[in-house]
């Protein structure tokens, strides 16, 4: 065994800018020494202290708490034999001599086995003295000294790391005291944990650890004093996972060294890496288009996560969990253990990532639709969305587009602003795009439209007056009077109008040209009007001709 020499402390101290530590050691042995552990004979007792005789006509007086079990049952009486240590002020205490003969045969082990230097413990500060601080562990006491602590201490609260515990090495026995040291405990485990690290990660073997902390980024693992993390990353093969839902502190776990960044000091630890990799295999096991049994592991608002077995794990987005656009959460369509069926639609092994599809096992609601209905079909449904060019009707299954152009015959008038979600609408079924797999739906269509309406009640060559309320290249649109339908005058039916002179809101006369119901078109024509207007007035001049005549042939007959 060494000893520390007093030189060696003091230049310990020194380089610190401590007091004379080996001063202080000294005064501290002497105080240590100046007690003594003495057989002693109970002589009285009352209900606060026992007075104990320990020879040399000297009693020293010892509080009864010290003496009594858990129960509060005296372990002694009148009378009785006692050990107890005593200092030279005659003080005895009876814990103290089971503390100092615990530590004493700690001392005695320690000796015994010579090889006590740097040994690493675990202890707490239980008091603190002008040369340092007082650590217990199991019972047996270490003195560190102040400079050996590498704790900062403004003197504001004297009692600042008392109930705490560190680990600090042993760096010297005295003949009843051990002494610790923190600052060497720095030193030696940050060696201790570089050259341990290299040597587990060479190894490439697996290691029993335990788990000293947990925390959002993975977990800190002890293997035999040497401590790394396991990333989430690194739990499972599935990917991130929350280690706390797995694990707790004072796990026993098996994990491989995986790394040892020198740099940062940081040892890699994985759990995942002691079981062969799943994604290297799964392209020959698994293809896209595959149906596969698979249980539900997990349940979010955009999906569920799904397990394959063997460490791998899928994904099911809300929008493969059915064909009913309408879902808004998962988990009011499947619960966390259930069994289901699903199909592979996306395997991308480099990124680790496996899509599946639960609706692909369902008859597609579009294909149910065409075999129940037909183009011209009168349907029900319900207002599911808007959109600025229409809305969309819930068919049951699928969405059918209601155009606004297709929902009333009046253009003023929009979806929006007359309905809500949730109403229901009868729709004639007008267009189904099998290739698109679309729907388009009209409203309008159940109604008479304003131009058949109007066909009713006019012919063609009837005089109609209207008013303009647009003019394009290719003509005039001008109201009907009195009817809900507009009509176009073209270019060439303008005549003998001349369009520059026309502006919005002049009247103009004409007369109907054509209608057409299937395309709800009307065309006006004010030529037309003006060569009935001609041949009108060819008819009465003609006619006035002949009376002319007639009158002529008759005077002519008289006179001769």
């Amino acid at each position: 065994m060494q000893n520390l020499k007093k030189d060696e402390l003091r230049d310990l101290v020194n380089s610190e800018g401590e007091d004379d530590f080996a001063s202080m050691f000294e005064q501290s042995e002497k105080k240590n020494n100046s007690g003594s552990i003495k057989d002693g004979v109970i002589v009285a007792i009352n209900d606060e202290y026992a007075m104990v005789d320990i020879g040399s006509k000297s009693e020293g007086r010892l509080p009864v708490e010290e003496i009594k079990d858990e129960n509060g049952e005296l372990l002694f009486k009148k009378g009785d034999s006692i050990q107890v240590y005593t200092n030279n002020r005659g003080v005895v205490s009876y814990k103290k001599m089971l503390k100092h003969k615990i530590t004493q045969d700690e001392i005695n082990k320690l000796k015994a086995a010579d090889n006590y230097k740097d040994k690493i413990i675990e202890a707490t500060v239980i008091n603190k003295n002008k040369g340092g601080y007082i650590l217990e562990k199991d019972g047996v006491e270490y003195f560190m000294p102040k400079f050996a602590s590498a704790l900062k201490d403004d003197g504001s609260k004297k009692d600042a790391h008392i109930g705490k515990s560190f680990k600090v090495c042993i760096i010297e026995i005295r003949d009843d005291s051990i002494i610790v040291s923190r600052k060497r405990y720095f030193e030696v485990s940050s060696k201790r944990q570089h050259d341990g690290s290299i040597s587990l990660v060479q190894s490439g073997e697996a290691y029993e650890g335990v788990v000293k902390n947990i925390t959002n980024f993975g977990m800190f693992v002890d293997i035999d004093g040497i401590e790394g993390l396991v990333h989430y990353t690194e739990i499972s093969h599935k990917g991130p996972v929350n280690p706390s839902k797995l694990y707790k502190e004072g796990d026993k776990i098996k994990v491989k060294p995986i790394k040892y960044d020198e740099e940062k000091k940081r040892l890699s630890l994985s759990i995942k890496a002691l079981f062969e990799d799943p994604w290297q295999e799964i392209q020959n096991e698994i293809k896209v288009g595959y149906v596969i049994k698979v249980v539900v592991s997990n349940i979010e608002t955009y999906g569920a996560f799904v397990d394959l077995g063997n460490d791998l794990e899928g994904f099911l987005h809300i929008s493969e969990i059915s064909w009913d656009k309408s879902i808004k959460y998962p988990g009011d369509y499947l619960k966390v253990g259930e069994e289901i069926d699903v199909e592979v639609i996306e395997i991308d092994s480099a990124n680790r990532r496996l899509r599946v599809s639960l609706k692909k096992q369902q008859d597609k609601p579009f294909t149910k639709f065409v075999e129940k209905h037909k183009v011209g079909d009168i349907i029900k449904g319900k207002i599911a969305t808007f959109t600025p060019f229409g809305i969309f009707l819930n068919l049951g299954g699928i969405d059918g587009l209601l155009h606004n152009e297709d929902a009333f015959w009046d253009k003023s008038k929009k979806a929006q602003e007359i309905y809500k979600i949730g109403d229901e609408l009868e729709v004639k079924l007008i267009k189904i795009d099998k290739t698109n797999e679309k729907v388009s739906l009209s409203l309008k269509a159940l109604d008479e439209s304003p131009v058949e309406k109007f066909s009713k009640k006019y012919n063609v060559d009837d005089p109609i007056s209207g008013t303009v309320i647009n003019i394009q290249d290719f003509g005039v649109f001008i109201k009907i009077k009195d009817e809900n339908v507009d009509a176009l005058i073209r270019n060439d039916d303008l005549a003998p109008l001349k369009k520059e002179e026309i502006k919005v809101g002049d009247e103009i006369n004409g007369v109907l040209a054509h209608v057409d119901t299937e395309a709800n078109r009307i065309r006006v024509s004010v030529r037309r009007l003006q060569k009935q207007k001609e041949r009108q007035e060819l008819s009465e001049y003609s006619s006035g001709n002949e009376r002319m005549n007639s009158l002529g042939d008759l005077l002519k007959g008289k006179l001769q």
